[in-house]
């Protein structure tokens, strides 16, 4: 399991923080961009290297500490058949935040967070 110690709290619960991050980084893997608000997209690029330095490995350990934060089965084959032969010579930065500037409703400044190619 991924420790997130640090970091923003977001204003949730520890327990809402970690079902948020992990759906976040599911569509993020799955889609490979996503939009959201610039302090989850922050929380989101460090909680997602740490599973793909750690899904790197490929080994065993490494698949079932992935298949336990990514429910989704598709995706988890997904890191380990595309992501992870990308970023094989690559020492972490498999993501980029985008400012695209403030959401019209709230005024909440938005990103979108892309894996790098």
């Amino acid at each position: 399991m991924i420790k997130t110690y640090n970091g923003s709290k977001l204003g949730i619960t520890s327990s809402h923080k970690k079902a948020l991050l992990r759906n976040l980084t599911t569509e993020l893997f799955l889609h490979e961009t996503i939009t959201t608000t610039l302090p989850k997209a922050k929380e989101l690029v460090s909680y997602s290297e740490k599973l793909v330095t750690k899904a790197k490995k490929a080994n065993l350990s490494a698949i079932r500490a992935i298949s336990s934060e990514i429910n989704n089965k598709d995706v988890v084959r997904k890191v380990f058949d595309v992501l992870i032969s990308r970023y094989k010579g690559r020492n972490g930065g498999y993501t980029q935040i985008i400012k695209i500037g403030t959401r019209r409703g709230d005024s909440a400044d938005m990103a979108v967070v892309k894996l790098i190619v």
